[in-house]
């Protein structure tokens, strides 16, 4: 999250702007799978707020589940019911004009790309399937699924979203013969029943977010980052001043 947040920050987050989280936490510390409720929030989240959240592919790519010891932070870019897009490595929500993310480290991403040093960069992108052949150059059209918000059942859709319908049902998604059967059953449209996010690191260059692992469901936000209450130099071991009490933007 260079250079907003640096090696040896401490940070404060705020759980109350979607409201504290309630579940069980020994059978989330046993990987179990727990029903997330949360007490009533007094805010929002918007776009380039930096978030604070459980990892949500802990053991595979193709299964979400909440790993309770591991936290990510990131900056979210796009909201729930957003369509979200990246057009020469900067992202882009349509309908939204303002800079989404680190911009500088779009641009940078973007001159690395085309001068053709990519050999230690993962280029390819989510879902990772030859019918969406999205990179971190371009990326999307992606819609970003809303509680209650439909999708027709296409292959395409499919690859995009099997993964979080499986997560939000507890059954499986299959495609065959023309056909989308969950749990055996026949499906031709899907009304989602979480909210989720599209989040990115300010740091572009082989950050692992939303790019390469999808979507974030919004039961896995433990807060937002609010401000730096100490900073240590991880080399010289001195408190950096200048950082305390920092605003995370």
């Amino acid at each position: 999250m260079e250079p907003a947040l640096l090696t040896g920050d401490y940070i404060v987050v705020n759980k109350w702007a979607l409201g504290g989280r309630l579940f069980d936490i020994l059978d989330a510390a046993e990987h179990k799978d727990v029903k997330i409720s949360r007490l009533p929030g007094v805010g929002e989240i918007s776009r380039n707020d930096i978030l604070v959240f459980n990892f949500p592919y802990p053991a595979a790519w193709d299964s979400i589940g909440m790993n309770l010891m591991n936290y990510y932070i990131k900056r979210c870019v796009a909201l729930p019911g957003d369509t979200f897009e990246i057009r020469d490595a900067h992202y882009k929500v349509r309908g939204y004009d303002k800079v989404l993310g680190d911009l500088a480290s779009q641009e940078s991403l973007l001159n690395i790309i085309k001068s053709g040093q990519t050999d230690r960069m993962v280029m390819k992108g989510y879902p990772y399937n030859d019918m969406v052949d999205w990179n971190i150059k371009e990326f999307g059209p992606l819609y970003i699924p809303a509680k209650g918000g439909c999708i027709k059942m296409t292959p395409i859709h499919f690859a995009l979203y099997k993964n979080i319908i499986e997560w939000e049902q507890k059954k499986k998604l299959v495609w065959r013969d023309s056909l989308f059967k969950l749990g055996g059953e026949l499906l031709n449209e899907y009304y989602f029943l979480h909210n989720y996010y599209f989040v990115a690191g300010d740091k572009v260059i082989n950050s692992q977010d939303s790019r390469y692992w999808g979507l974030l469901p919004e039961d896995y936000i433990v807060g937002k980052a609010s401000f730096v209450w100490k900073s240590v130099d991880w080399k010289s071991g001195k408190i950096r001043w200048k950082r305390i009490f920092v605003s995370m933007k």
